[in-house]
């Protein structure tokens, strides 16, 4: 469950990190599928809203939630987006998947309500016993060539690194 970063958003979705997850647990015969429910735009509250019958039709091992990017972005007040997150985390485990909720941050000039969005995703997480990993981007973020022209968005030759930035904190999740 994810946004825009997830979906492959300005590439082609076999070369998004999901795709690629996809190939990698095949090739070391992991019996696992993946089913990339990210949507461009999409923000904790529209994830939340879809993830029930998402769970329902699925019925996961393991559900990663790489949501919140469009809270901040938005603006949006940060108490609402963990109670999506935390709801979300509760729904996926209440329905027997383990769960990997992948942090974001926001550029500096969001002044304190990056810092508080930035804490959110940790605090959740210790909250409610969830695997963590910081943030999606890490791998890329400082390597602007990494970006399309949007400046947001990464680039098919972007995707491999988000991959194996996600894998290790994905690894122990998987049977």
């Amino acid at each position: 469950m994810g946004d825009s970063l997830s979906a492959g958003y300005g590439i082609r979705a076999e070369q998004a990190w999901p795709s690629l997850l996809a190939s990698r647990l095949a090739e070391k015969r992991f019996d696992y599928s993946v089913a990339n429910l990210s949507v461009s735009g999409e923000t904790t509250a529209g994830g939340r809203s879809r993830l029930p019958e998402a769970l329902e039709r699925y019925r996961p091992a393991i559900v990663i939630i790489a949501l919140g990017a469009n809270d901040g972005l938005r603006g949006l007040p940060l108490n609402q987006m963990r109670e999506n997150l935390a709801a979300m985390i509760d729904a996926s485990r209440t329905a027997g998947a383990k769960t990997l909720l992948i942090g974001m941050r926001l550029p500096p000039n969001y002044g304190p309500y990056a810092n508080d969005f930035d804490a959110s995703f940790p605090a959740v997480s210790q909250q409610k016993k969830s695997a963590h990993l910081d943030f999606l981007l890490a791998p890329v973020a400082a390597d602007r060539s990494l970006f399309q022209s949007d400046n947001l968005h990464p680039t098919a030759q972007a995707q491999p690194r988000l991959l194996d930035y996600v894998w290790p904190a994905l690894l122990p999740l998987l049977k």
